[in-house]
């Protein structure tokens, strides 16, 4: 339920309305207005004749309910789009945000050389995996904590602020100390015990769509982090598991309009991870910011043939210099900035 308060309401008014809220058993969400306050109420829908009530309270102007079953990543309860400040960077809005880095931190050389290469070329992120969940337990898994401070490392060196991957709501805590955004892996997902502890950090959260779920259920996993308190969700679509093979995903285009609409958090695309050709990379970044997406993740290393992890689908520090120029007036043509 949302409630919408008048124009004139008062501190006092808005007080009592959050004080009954919660005498319900609901949490209140302040939602920011252009021109009003307005509250979110989330919880058991038992008591949604209560909510409805409200509207007859001191300064209150309507109530509204929320028909999506996620409710506070709907647009049903934000209309505005929402952008994610980090480190005075925006994420969404009118400016093009590209992500780039290695699959995997292999050594303070090659993490500190990449972070320089692409923040030359115009990337306002780092990313970089240091706990790497792989398909093959026989495959490199990542250099865990002293990754993460190779990435500190290369953060101080260049400015770049940190993208890395949490997988296990034990070592959230730790990467938080290091990272400025946290991502959530496609395997990840539906880890709801994860997304609960992401729920109680106050950093930015980069959640990946699961290679093999809904936009409902993608939508609902947000909810998870949302509901818990944590407002910074940044959505991934990295593309999701179909019958084709020539292409390691298949890159979801329509899940950018359709996540854009039913939802106010920023859509950024991996092209990377949804093609795993670095040749493809190019053609699918197009695509992405003709479709609205907000922004990029893409992988780069200066040796790909001899990568650790995700060689085949990284570019060249080259060839990801090239693309940013070549993006640059479509994202134009879009209304946005690189």
């Amino acid at each position: 339920m949302v409630i919408v308060f008048k124009k004139d309401a008062t501190p006092e008014e808005i007080r009592a309305v959050e004080d009954k809220i919660r005498s319900l058993g609901y949490t209140p969400h302040e939602i920011v207005g252009i021109e009003r306050k307005i509250v979110g109420a989330v919880g058991d829908e038992r008591f949604k004749e209560q909510l409805q009530a409200l509207e007859t309270m001191a300064g209150v102007e309507t109530t509204i309910s929320i028909l999506k079953p996620y409710k506070l990543a709907s647009r049903e309860f934000k209309r505005e789009d929402t952008v994610v400040p980090v480190d005075g960077i925006p994420v969404g809005g009118k400016r093009i945000t590209l992500i780039a880095g290695p699959c995997s931190v292999e050594s303070k050389e090659q993490i500190c050389a990449t972070a320089q290469l692409v923040k030359d070329a115009g990337a306002d992120f780092l990313r970089g995996g240091a706990f790497k969940p792989r398909s093959s337990p026989y495959s490199f898994q990542g250099l865990e904590e002293e990754g993460l401070k190779l990435l500190a490392e290369a953060k101080r060196q260049t400015g770049l602020p940190i993208v890395t991957e949490v997988m296990n709501p034990r070592e959230v805590e730790l990467v938080a100390r290091y990272a400025d955004v946290l991502q959530v892996g496609a395997r990840n997902v539906q880890n709801f015990s994860l997304l609960k502890e992401l729920g109680n950090v106050h950093k930015p959260i980069l959640l990946k769509r699961g290679m093999m779920i809904t936009i409902k259920e993608y939508l609902m996993s947000a909810e998870y982090v949302l509901s818990a308190g944590n407002k910074k969700i940044i959505l991934c679509e990295r593309g999701i598991r179909t019958i084709e093979t020539m292409t390691r995903n298949t890159l979801d285009i329509n899940a950018i309009p359709v996540l854009k609409k039913e939802s106010h958090l920023p859509v950024l695309v991996d092209p990377s991870h949804a093609t795993g050709h670095w040749d493809l990379v190019a053609a699918m970044s197009c695509a992405s910011i003709a479709a609205g997406a907000d922004g990029l993740m893409i992988e780069v290393h200066p040796d790909p043939a001899n990568a650790l992890s995700d060689g085949p689908q990284s570019l060249k520090p080259k060839k990801f210099a090239a693309l940013v120029e070549q993006l640059k007036p479509l994202a134009a043509l879009m209304g946005k900035s690189l």
